[in-house]
């Protein structure tokens, strides 16, 4: 087995991440990009690192920041009690400056159910910092998950994985800063850890029904459900309308989806068409080409998740029970979603209506 040189060597001071989280409030003050670094204390780089156990015939050795000190594959072992053999990525790191605090730190993989990765940090006496928890959702598909790590006192992340190591792609590391951030006190609450490329926060379905606005929001599923790209392979749904809504929206998160060809939806039978994704930058590395046979096109899937949203037109509910199916794209395998809800707006007497006449 052919091993990328970048395991067990000791990186030079070259310059060349729906999410876990475990943070403090101990967020090192705003840095202003636009002013000048203090003698010394230049803004340290983000980092990339490629930890795929082959070496591709183009592949070129990797560069890293100077607060990346090391990388290296553990041998795999086994214990008494973790039977299984277990693979660990090891990452030495030292804190650019005093004033970064936190790590942010996302990490690719293929989510297999009995190979979820974690995340352990450590100090120099091998005491545990933090465990992550398992990441991912065991849906067999590539996905990625990130963490938000307290680097006080802590010298050392580790990547545990079950099995070889192989379902582990890649991490990207990127140290936080903090800002002051202001919120309706009477809208929803949501946690906001902003993400490198994108700004849309994880979606939060509510346990209940809530109205607001003459608008009712409820949840048809929080649960993360597999999907294909046959109908009798979609995530079905039946939820009960009292009333006639005049519009709906429905609003979920998808994870591997292929960009230019999201799922569609069918409401009581009826296709009404595709749902618009919320891209991030192509930067982003959680973007994935993939060129089938006898084509020359290349297309892409985003191993993360993405929101996805669709309007319901009225006419297609009813009173009563309805049916609901989320199919994912022609040819376009497998993808998972999950947070799935539906909002339905209502008369309220508060709101605009326009009624137009002819010209």
């Amino acid at each position: 087995m052919l091993v990328r040189a970048i395991f067990a060597i000791l990186f030079a001071a070259i310059c060349r991440i729906n999410a876990q989280e475990a943070f403090t409030d101990a967020l090192p003050p705003p840095v202003d990009p636009t002013a000048e670094p203090t003698m010394g204390q230049p803004i340290p780089e983000s980092a990339w690192l490629d930890l795929r156990q082959n070496a591709p015939q183009n592949s070129k050795p990797q560069n890293a920041p100077a607060w990346i000190e090391a990388l290296t594959l553990l041998p795999a072992e086994t214990t008494e009690t973790a039977p299984m053999t277990k693979s660990v990525f090891r990452i030495r790191v030292t804190q650019p400056s005093p004033d970064y605090k936190v790590l942010f730190f996302r990490l690719f993989f293929d989510d297999k159910a009995d190979q979820q990765p974690e995340l352990v940090a450590w100090d120099e006496s091998g005491t545990h910092v933090l465990r992550s928890g398992t990441l991912g959702a065991g849906m067999n598909l590539p996905s990625s998950d990130s963490v938000l790590i307290p680097m006080t006192g802590a010298s050392s992340i580790d990547i545990e994985v079950p099995g070889d190591g192989k379902t582990v792609r890649a991490a990207y590391l990127d140290w936080m800063t903090s800002s002051e951030v202001v919120h309706p006190v009477n809208a929803e609450h949501r946690d906001v850890v902003p993400e490198p490329f994108s700004s849309v926060p994880m979606l939060h379905a509510p346990p209940d029904d809530v109205e607001n606005f003459g608008t009712v929001t409820a949840t048809l599923s929080s649960e993360a459900i597999r999907i294909s790209g046959q109908t009798e392979g979609g995530a079905a749904f039946q939820f009960p309308i009292e009333s006639q809504p005049l519009t709906a929206l429905l609003t979920f998160e998808i994870a591997n989806p292929r960009i230019d060809a999201p799922p569609e939806i069918y409401v009581n039978g009826q296709n009404i068409g595709a749902v618009s994704l919320t891209l991030p930058d192509l930067a982003d590395p959680a973007y994935r080409g993939e060129v089938q046979p006898l084509s020359s096109q290349m297309q892409f899937n985003y191993t993360g998740w993405l929101r996805a949203q669709k309007i319901v037109p009225a006419a297609s509910l009813k009173v009563g029970t309805n049916d609901l199916v989320v199919v994912n794209g022609t040819d376009t395998g497998a993808a998972a979603i999950r947070g799935t809800q539906l909002q339905l707006k209502y008369i309220w007497d508060k709101s605009d209506y326009l009624l137009r006449t002819g010209h």
